[in-house]
C-alpha cells in the first residue's frame, strides 16, 4: 500500500514537472551568430536573452516562463530556411530575428505557414511587411524611410559633390541604396556612378580606381560594415579623399577595427540611440557589467521580446495569432525604444532616422555619435 502511494505521488510530481516544462513559451532568436556579421548576431542574441531573463524574473509571459533557443543563419537565406524549419520542429511559437532582410523575407513564409510570429529588430527592406502576412513585425524602421532621410541629406549637404552610389546587391543593401538614390534624384542631385559589388569581396582596387577617375567626393554605401570598412581603408590608402555615407548596416564598432583611422568623419543614418535615453540607464549598465556594449540593435532586440510579452498580456493569450492581433490593435506597448505601436502591416510607429558621425571618443576609440 505504501509503495503504491509513493508511486502515485512520484507520478503526480513527474506529471507536474512535465506540465511545467511543456508550459514554457519557446522563443527562437535567429541571426548571424557566426560569420562576418556575427557582431550583429551577438546584438540580437544578447538583447533577447537579457529581456527574456528580466521578463522571467518578473513572472514570465502570462505566468509562463520563456525558453530561448538560438538559430545561426550565418546571414545566408538557405541557412535561414533551415533555421526556420528547425524552429518549427522545436515547437517555437515566436521568433526574434532575423538580422538580414534577405534572410527574414523567405524565413517569414515558413513561419507564417506554421503559426509562428516573427518580429525582426533589424530587417529594414519594405518587402518584409508589404506581403500581407499576418505574422511579420519589426521594431526598426524601413529602407524607404531611411533612404528618404539619407537622400535629402545628400542633396542638401553635398549638392555640389560628385556622388557614387555603391551597394552589395542584397535586398537590404541595394534596397537602401535605391531608396536613397530615388530621394536624392527627386531633390535634383544625380550620382556620377552606380555600382554593385559582391558580399565577401576583399579587394576594391578596381572600384576605387574607377571612382578616382570619376572625381568622386562622396560614396553612398548600401550594405554592411564588413565591406564598408574595407572600402574606407582602401580608398584612403589609394588616395581617394571621399567621405563615406551609409545606413544602419554599419552601426557596429567593428567598422572602426576594419577601417582604422580613416573611419573618422564617416556618416550613417540610424534611429535615435536608445542608450542615451535616461530611462534605459540601469538596463545599459546591466549589459556593460557583463562586458557587452549594447550598441546598435541590442535594445531593438530587447524591445522585440518586451512587445511579445506585453501583447500576450493584452491579448490574455499566448497564441501567436491572438498576440499578432493585439500587437496591431492594443498598443502602444512600453519598451526600451519608447512606447511602441504597430500599423496593419506590422511596421512600428517610431521617431524618424537621424544622422550620426564617426569620431574618436575620450577613450581613444572610434564610434558613431549624433551629428
Amino acid at each position: 500500500m505504501k509503495k503504491s502511494l509513493l508511486s502515485a505521488v512520484a507520478l503526480t510530481a513527474l506529471m507536474a514537472f512535465s506540465g511545467s516544462a511543456w508550459a514554457d513559451i519557446v522563443i527562437g532568436v535567429a541571426g548571424p551568430v557566426t560569420g562576418p556579421n556575427a557582431a550583429f548576431g551577438a546584438q540580437l542574441q544578447k538583447g533577447a536573452e537579457q529581456a527574456a531573463a528580466d521578463i522571467n524574473a518578473a513572472g514570465g509571459i502570462n505566468g509562463e516562463q520563456i525558453k530561448v533557443v538560438v538559430g545561426d543563419d550565418v546571414s545566408d537565406p538557405k541557412q535561414g530556411i533551415s533555421v526556420a524549419n528547425k524552429f518549427v520542429a522545436d515547437g517555437v511559437k515566436y521568433v526574434v530575428g532575423h538580422f538580414n532582410s534577405g534572410v527574414s523575407i523567405p524565413a517569414s513564409e515558413v513561419y507564417a505557414e506554421n503559426g509562428i510570429l516573427e518580429i525582426t529588430p533589424a530587417a529594414t527592406n519594405p518587402t518584409f511587411t508589404e506581403r500581407g502576412l499576418w505574422n511579420v513585425f519589426r521594431t526598426c524602421g524601413r529602407d524607404d524611410q531611411q533612404g528618404g532621410i539619407a537622400g535629402a541629406y545628400l542633396a542638401e549637404k553635398f549638392k555640389d559633390g560628385k556622388i557614387a552610389v555603391i551597394h552589395d546587391k542584397t535586398p537590404y543593401g541595394q534596397g537602401l541604396a535605391d531608396e536613397t538614390k530615388k530621394a536624392m534624384n527627386a531633390a535634383g542631385v544625380n550620382e556620377v556612378m552606380y555600382e554593385g559589388v559582391n558580399v565577401g569581396d576583399k579587394d576594391f582596387s578596381a572600384l576605387i580606381a574607377k571612382m578616382k577617375e570619376a572625381g568622386v567626393t562622396i560614396v553612398y554605401w548600401g550594405g554592411l560594415h564588413t565591406e564598408a570598412g574595407l572600402i574606407i581603408r582602401q580608398a584612403a590608402d589609394q588616395g581617394l579623399k571621399a567621405k563615406l555615407v551609409s545606413g544602419d548596416g554599419i552601426v557596429s564598432n567593428e567598422l572602426a577595427s576594419i577601417a582604422g583611422d580613416a573611419v573618422e568623419g564617416t556618416l550613417n543614418t540610424f534611429g535615435p540611440d536608445p542608450r542615451l535615453d535616461p530611462k534605459n540607464k540601469e538596463l545599459v549598465e546591466k549589459f556593460r557589467s557583463q562586458g557587452f556594449e549594447p550598441e546598435a540593435y541590442t535594445l531593438y532586440s530587447y524591445a522585440a521580446m518586451q512587445v511579445i510579452a506585453a501583447a500576450a498580456k493584452a491579448a490574455n493569450s499566448v497564441d501567436p495569432q491572438e498576440v499578432a492581433k493585439a500587437m496591431k490593435e492594443k498598443g502602444p506597448f512600453p519598451t526600451a525604444l519608447g512606447d511602441m505601436a504597430f500599423d496593419e502591416k506590422g511596421d512600428p510607429k517610431l521617431p524618424g532616422y537621424v544622422m550620426y558621425i564617426w569620431k574618436k571618443g575620450d577613450d581613444g576609440k572610434y564610434t558613431y555619435v549624433p551629428e
